[in-house]
């Protein structure tokens, strides 16, 4: 392949990829994003605080058990994002024929479970 024919490609396959995004978007229930978002909120607002306590010079261990706060909070926000996720999304396109979902879902459990 000549450089031209490689620009091409990795061209076409960003556009794919922008498109492929646009096209797939989540339809959870309002109240579904609306606590989503407050619980991200929460979240946001503990993150500022421990970089505030770090500002402050706080205690390391009180700095750490605020982090593994976050961690946690963090772990139920995609627990129940994965769950409203496998019910919806996933389950609508498997109805549709469409089985890479299952392999998408597996990689994104992988990378959730680090």
């Amino acid at each position: 392949m000549d450089e031209q024919t490689i620009q091409v490609d990795a061209s076409h396959e960003a556009h794919h990829n922008e498109t492929d995004n646009r096209e797939r978007k989540s339809h959870h229930p309002d109240h579904v994003k609306q606590n989503l978002i407050v619980r991200l909120n929460r979240i946001e607002g503990q993150v500022r605080g421990v970089k505030g306590m770090i500002e402050k010079d706080a205690y390391c261990d009180d700095v750490l058990n605020q982090i593994a706060s976050i961690q946690s909070a963090l772990n139920s926000v995609g627990k129940l994002l994965l769950e409203h996720h496998m019910k919806s999304c996933v389950v609508e396109r498997i109805q549709h024929g469409d089985h890479d979902v299952i392999a998408e879902l597996l990689k994104t459990m992988n990378k959730l479970m680090k």
